[in-house]
């Protein structure tokens, strides 16, 4: 999968209470690639995850995927959210399989890779379990594998350990690289956490606010390192205070 993101802008309202969201944004992200845009709050990083999921139009510019317009929501992109967005009422299996049913795959098809998805997020043992009974990091695992298992193309992350504290949070992200690492996904993520995108993230691209827009692109190409090793390594603590002090340099500008 190819998505192309090409001089996208955005603007809510209209006449003199007009807003400038986005404004100019460009970026692609190839098949294989995960990819982090990370942003404080009124970089509009939520807009643009929107408008590549389909839930809302550009007023300028276009996104492109495998070079077909995206016109509204479709199977090709599975969408993982900052709140887990379980059902209730379903079990932990019954959640993974409710997308292939609307898909209209067969009841031994729906079975097998329900199986297979949850042994693949590490919840094999699970599946009868109701949300309720799951901790909000297994929560989290569920609805990524109910995302996986439609076969969506891409996998689009809005902050979606946000919710979590600080030591399911770390968990989730040794999870998802893990993950990323062994099925070659490609994945888009969202983010205020500068960490979390260039601990995940092969290709970062940094969002200043008000309007969005991106104001620099950085390749992460650090040694491959276990993530714990990763977090507290010179090169990386080094990168990260770079470009915290890039972003705060906004930040100022702001409210000076």
């Amino acid at each position: 999968m190819h998505l192309q993101v090409d001089n996208v802008s955005k603007t809510f309202g209209a006449g003199r209470s007009s807003k400038l969201v986005l404004d100019g944004i460009n970026f692609t992200v190839k098949a294989g690639e995960f990819v982090a845009l990370v942003g404080s709050s009124g970089s509009g990083k939520s807009t643009i995850m929107r408008l590549v999921a389909g839930l809302d139009r550009p007023t300028a510019g276009e996104i492109l995927v495998n070079g077909v317009p995206v016109r509204a929501p479709g199977s090709d992109r599975g969408m993982v959210f900052q709140k887990y967005s379980l059902y209730p009422w379903l079990s932990a299996a019954k959640n993974v399989a409710f997308g292939m049913k609307l898909q209209g795959r067969s009841e031994r098809d729906i079975r097998e890779r329900t199986a297979y998805f949850l042994e693949v997020v590490g919840l094999a043992d699970a599946g009868r379990r109701m949300p309720r009974e799951l901790s909000g990091g297994m929560q989290q695992r569920v609805a990524i594998a109910r995302a996986l298992a439609a076969e969506p193309q891409m996998l689009l992350l809005d902050e979606p350990f946000g919710a979590l504290d600080i030591q399911i949070r770390e968990s989730m992200q040794e999870f998802l690289h893990q993950l990323w690492q062994r099925t070659g996904l490609t994945a888009l993520l969202i983010t205020h956490d500068l960490e979390e995108a260039l601990l995940l993230a092969n290709q970062v691209y940094i969002l200043a606010p008000r309007p969005g827009r991106i104001v620099r692109s950085v390749t992460v190409d650090l040694e491959p390192s276990p993530m714990a090793h990763l977090r507290v390594s010179r090169p990386f603590l080094e990168l990260r205070e770079e470009l915290a002090q890039y972003l705060r340099s906004f930040d100022s500008a702001m409210v000076a």
